[in-house]
């Protein structure tokens, strides 16, 4: 990948180790790490690029959200399987923002008010974090959830361009 290295300001990304992981417990309680630890990769806001290309061929692709396991922020060793909406693809490497359905995140900085989807099961509403990008190898994508309906892609971009710098 030729991606040139640099500091992120106000965004922090990930990206689990290669190839699929054993699905971790959903809990926050105390168990075993897993094998490998994520290591960050950083990547320059302007070279970030903003792609909507959701095709029906069974891979993960930018305007779709998938489920991954993502790490703790706070915990690196620990995370869990949640949605993720792919904003871009480098080859085999997946860029995406982590979902919520957590209601407390309504109204919090750095989330984004999606509204419900068939990528939950309840179709309960999400939020989608916008300052913390994740890098994941496709081989650690669990699950292909719904596609994202472009007007909210197109949204979304805008926020990031507007408030992180995004291309």
């Amino acid at each position: 990948m030729a991606n040139r290295l640099g500091q992120l300001t106000r965004r922090r990304a990930v990206s689990p180790a290669a190839g699929p992981r054993p699905a971790p417990t959903p809990s926050a309680g105390p168990g075993p790490a897993p094998k490998a630890v994520p290591k960050p990769i950083l990547k320059e806001p302007s070279r970030r690029r903003l792609v909507y290309a959701p095709q029906p061929n069974g891979r993960a692709d930018p305007g779709e959200i998938v489920w991954t396991w993502v790490p703790f922020e706070e915990d690196p060793h620990r995370g869990k399987d949640r949605p993720v909406l792919v904003v871009g693809r480098e080859g085999s490497t997946l860029e995406g923002l982590m979902l919520s359905s957590n209601s407390e995140r309504d109204g919090q900085r750095h989330w984004f008010a999606l509204g419900p989807g068939a990528w939950d099961r309840e179709h309960r509403p999400s939020w989608v974090r916008l300052d913390r990008a994740l890098v994941v190898h496709e081989d650690g994508i669990r699950r292909e959830g719904a596609v994202l309906d472009r007007g909210r892609f197109d949204a979304i971009a805008a926020e990031l361009r507007r408030r992180y710098g995004w291309a």
